[in-house]
């Protein structure tokens, strides 16, 4: 039986649990036609009251795609000309996740942080494909 695909996960990364879940948004335009679609990740340090969640953010724009069908997958976004992830992919979400406490997140803080997830897009990937680790980006 596949995995409920809105059921949040579980993922320890360097002795610290999270609780992640993926989710799709847009806003209506005057016309009610989906306008700013986005794909945002959230991650939650667990026990609930140990930290703010960091929500990884990778809206619609030029040059990117975010899912929407065929040909590309549930999850998937990326560059037209580059990289991309699928973030149903637990290692897409610790590669994420690396990426952005390398940059500086620290989940002990107690406020919410929301970050450009395509400015940590081609470090994460290439991190995924081994070709260098987060810190190195």
């Amino acid at each position: 039986m596949p995995r409920h695909r809105k059921k949040p996960r579980r993922l320890v990364a360097e002795g610290r649990v999270y609780i992640w879940t993926m989710r799709h948004s847009h806003r209506k335009d005057h016309e009610g036609r989906a306008v700013d679609c986005r794909q945002i990740l959230t991650l939650s340090p667990q026990p609930t009251d140990t930290g703010g969640s960091l929500r990884i953010a990778f809206a619609d724009g030029p040059g990117r795609y975010i899912q929407g069908g065929a040909p590309f997958g549930s999850g998937d976004v990326g560059f037209t000309q580059g990289a991309d992830l699928n973030l149903h992919e637990p290692g897409t979400v610790r590669a994420l996740l690396d990426v952005a406490l390398a940059r500086g997140w620290q989940p002990g803080e107690r406020l919410a942080v929301e970050v450009d997830g395509w400015l940590l897009l081609e470090a994460a990937a290439a991190a995924r494909a081994g070709e260098a680790s987060p810190e190195g980006q």
